[in-house]
């Protein structure tokens, strides 16, 4: 029997700690832990993102964490805890459920990028690299 978004979202929940934005605002500054921004680069160059995290596109993170594979990021192999975030909360929750299946420790800023924006927290331009 097929499974639909709700059932995916409802393990994912039941598998991964999730924290508001207000908790996550009290991480910003910990070394220990790395915001993941998982949403497509119009959504980052059209909203902002959350000030020092990285850019991850859901589409390639499994390929990302991956040690073994050829796209590796090698800061996915550090010792730290990594937030994911998208818009609302419900692609970075399977995010970080597929990162924690992955071996990271992982959580899930839940309302996303939208509540964090909405409540005024700070927000920076994405950083564009050269060439």
């Amino acid at each position: 029997m097929p499974v639909g978004y709700k059932e995916l979202l409802a393990e994912a929940e039941a598998e991964v700690q999730s924290v508001t934005g207000d908790d996550a605002l009290a991480l910003l500054e910990d070394a220990g832990v790395v915001f993941v921004d998982i949403r497509d680069v119009r959504e980052l160059d059209r909203e902002g993102m959350v000030p020092g995290s990285r850019h991850a596109p859901r589409g390639m993170l499994e390929f990302w964490i991956d040690p073994e594979s050829p796209y590796h990021k090698p800061f996915f192999a550090e010792d730290r805890t990594f937030l994911f975030y998208c818009a609302s909360g419900w692609r970075s929750l399977l995010a970080a459920q597929v990162a924690q299946r992955m071996g990271l420790r992982s959580a899930s800023m839940s309302g996303g990028f939208g509540d964090w924006k909405r409540s005024g927290k700070p927000v920076a331009e994405r950083e564009r690299k050269p060439g």
